[in-house]
């Protein structure tokens, strides 16, 4: 269309030029015609819009038939003296019919749209209906009976909201989606075992407890993502969300700035005001028992130096609004440089004090102790044990609720914010369920259900705390500039730069039936990555070539990963097997930087780091083949997806060996040589205690088992439920 009408009128007209505008024209209105059947074969389905759809539908047809006419030119040697109106003797013609067309395309899409949020508004109170049956069950044959219909209920819900989220443009909107959509998936199995436990137990106060905890999670996670679709809040109200420090300086800074430009356009009071709610936010850090004295000092500090640069910049702003002269501009920049930069140093300074606080407690929380604990105590029927190690459970979710709080501060991005939302209700609903769930398994220790009902929501607990420490390297990815368009390793391909055959190069994404099957090996990926991130932390000097390489490899993994969801900075199936090539490279590289170590290690230790080594060469060649493979076809495409990340996966899991092994030559290796300082006890009885419970191979065994079971993305194990 946009050819169409900025086509220019020239006295001269070649065949090859009318020809090409009756191209034009043609497919038009074919790719109109297409269009209209879909949205005739939607209003046939869906009666109360059929009317509004198809009148939207003949509107477009019209018009785009009309298009075909106006340009209908090939045949007509001479246009003008030609009865036949055309786009050149009638250019208005062609505007009116274009853009009847694009209002009438626009009417489709909108009450298509209409249609699909209907159907998720209905498949959610088919779901909401199934629940009520649920919690009134009294029988286990008619509970199996109902959660078989509620499963399939599920699957469908999953598969509409999901489509939703994929849909969605707002970063914002998106992460709702996904933070609901999470809670659902999760809930759905503790649904079952809580109800279980529930119909096993149905006297037990704490089983009743933590069955209706779950179904009145459930019940607000279906609210929010109808909030989301419909774009509504209960009642009118509006979404109010909270103000974090990092957009709160973001936003001071680029006023501040803006008087560069203008120095009228905001008032001092406005300006005082905002630096009042930045720093009534920094007493969050300051009044945190968590937060450490040096950073508290420091934050005190730089928010007492912060008020005092603004009063000095507005005293030299309100001398400049009377008096312009180049002695007052100078001194004005200087004072916004200076107030500038002190933002900047306040903004580091609560970064470091929420990411050190995630990074110590997420450390001394790994070895999962407390739940541990509670299984082993419950199991017993030791309910003063039970109360004992309910009480340090409540301290630890306390602990981890404020840390929550303080990296949502500093999360950096909307999106970032909300995950850390989402993290601290998780942690305040888990806990107490983990609690009740404990007393009820201590009140009945032989029962199997009430075990399995712990074990349930214990794997909640730790899957969180998982995903924390992946939310704070986003975090911190996002401070230091790695998160965004520019990836130091991601120089993906141009089109039509160093390819030669761009066909072969067609750049697709998944289906989100392919992201189903493909989910699987995204997560144990997913899970390796955070694997080979714990061992890198391991090492003193993280300026070591091993440690560079393998956090480089992690990275990419990472966001392969996020390419299995449908997310991140590799958008097509090209930029994953071009990813892939690079990640090859990266492995070869640090194959290279393992040799060069060899020479350092005892003779005795030498044999089995070079066979490691030449495991791994091979490995990346193999990878680097089928990456650089060509694939035809939507089917090949796939499988050329598949074998580049389970290949991926592979290496990962290698590396998982391979970064343990090096950390202790270099440790027996200092010894030797007398250069090691030795460590504090605690410290190295809790690196052997993690090396010894989470070796790869078992976290990958076990993921593997779990993924089969509970893997939400299918709900499959619902149907076999």
């Amino acid at each position: 269309i946009t050819t169409l009408i900025n086509h220019k009128d020239k006295p001269k007209r070649s065949d090859k030029t009318l020809q090409a505008i009756q191209r034009v024209g043609q497919a038009v209105n074919l790719a109109v015609g297409r269009f209209v059947t879909v949205g005739e074969a939607i209003a046939n389905e869906n009666h109360e819009l059929k009317e509004e759809m198809s009148v939207a539908c003949i509107d477009a047809r019209r018009a785009g038939e009309t298009i075909a006419q106006l340009t209908d030119v090939a045949s007509l040697d001479h246009p003008e003296s030609d009865s036949h109106i055309t786009i050149f003797t009638d250019k208005t013609g062609v505007v009116k019919a274009a853009r009847l067309l694009l209002s009438s395309v626009t009417k489709v899409l909108v009450l298509a749209d209409r249609i699909v949020i209907k159907q998720i508004i209905t498949s959610r109170n088919k779901v909401l209906a199934t629940m009520e049956q649920l919690e009134k069950v009294s029988s286990f044959q008619e509970f199996v009976q109902i959660f078989s219909q509620f499963g399939n209920e599920m699957v469908e819900f999953a598969h509409l909201t999901g489509d939703r989220q994929n849909d969605l443009k707002d970063e914002k909107k998106k992460a709702r989606m996904a933070a609901s959509r999470a809670v659902l998936e999760k809930c759905t199995m503790m649904l079952l075992t809580a109800s279980k436990t529930c119909l096993r137990h149905p006297d037990c106060e704490s089983a009743r407890m933590n069955k209706d905890g779950v179904f009145h999670r459930m019940r607000l996670a279906l609210e929010q993502v109808i909030e989301i679709v419909t774009d509504s809040r209960p009642n009118g109200e509006n979404e109010m969300a909270p103000i974090s420090i990092y957009s709160g300086i973001k936003e001071f800074k680029n006023k501040v700035e803006g008087l560069r430009e203008n120095l009228y356009f905001l008032s001092k009071e406005n300006l005082s005001t905002m630096l009042e709610v930045i720093l009534e936010h920094t007493e969050d850090f300051t009044d945190s028992a968590y937060t450490s004295h040096e950073h508290r000092e420091h934050i005190l500090e730089l928010s007492k130096q912060a008020k005092m640069e603004l009063e000095q910049l507005v005293s030299v702003w309100m001398q400049a609004q009377n008096q312009k002269t180049k002695d007052l501009m100078e001194d004005l920049e200087v004072a916004i440089l200076k107030t500038c930069q002190c933002m900047n140093e306040l903004k580091r300074e609560v970064h470091s004090a929420a990411t050190s606080l995630a990074a110590d407690l997420l450390k001394y929380h790994t070895d999962h102790m407390v739940l541990k604990a509670l299984k082993i105590t419950g199991v017993e029927g030791n309910l003063e044990a039970v109360a004992e190690y309910t009480c340090k459970l409540s301290e630890q979710k306390e602990q981890l609720v404020e840390m929550c709080r303080l990296l949502r501060h500093v999360s950096g991005t909307e999106p970032l914010e909300i995950t850390c939302i989402h993290a601290e209700d998780t942690f305040q609903v888990t806990g107490p369920q983990i609690i009740s769930a404990a007393e009820t398994l201590a009140l009945h220790p032989s029962s199997k259900i009430a075990k399995e009902n712990l074990e349930v929501f214990c794997e909640a607990w730790e899957s969180q705390l998982s995903d924390m420490s992946l939310l704070l390297r986003e975090i911190n990815d996002v401070f230091e500039g790695r998160r965004g368009e520019k990836r130091v390793y991601l120089s993906l391909p141009r089109p039509g730069k160093h390819n030669a055959n761009l066909k072969a190069l067609k750049p697709v994404k998944l289906d989100t039936e392919e992201q189903a099957k493909i989910a699987k090996l995204g997560l144990e990926l997913h899970l390796l990555t955070s694997d080979v991130d714990s061992e890198t932390e391991k090492w003193e000097d993280q300026e070591n070539e091993i440690v560079q390489h393998g956090q480089s490899m992690s990275s990419m993994a990472y966001s392969m990963y996020l390419f299995t969801r449908g997310e991140g900075l590799l958008k097509t199936t090209q930029d994953l097997f071009h990813q892939a090539e690079i990640f090859a490279t990266e492995g070869t590289k640090l194959a290279s930087a393992l040799h060069a170590f060899s020479d350092q290690v005892h003779e005795d230790d030498k044999p089995l780091l070079l066979l490691e080594a030449e495991k791994l060469i091979s490995m990346c060649k193999q990878l680097q083949i089928t990456a650089k493979a060509s694939a035809q076809g939507k089917s090949a495409t796939f499988t050329k997806v598949d074998a580049c990340i389970m290949k991926t996966r592979n290496v990962m899991t290698l590396l998982c060996q391979l970064l343990p092994l090096c950390f202790k030559l270099l440790r027996k290796n200092k010894a030797g040589n007398g250069c090691l300082k030795p460590a504090p006890p605690w410290k190295e009885d809790r690196i052997r205690t993690g090396t010894n419970a989470h070796t790869p191979e078992r976290r990958v065994e076990t993921f593997g088992i779990k993924s089969l079971e509970n893997h939400i993305t299918n709900m499959t194990f619902l149907e076999s439920k």
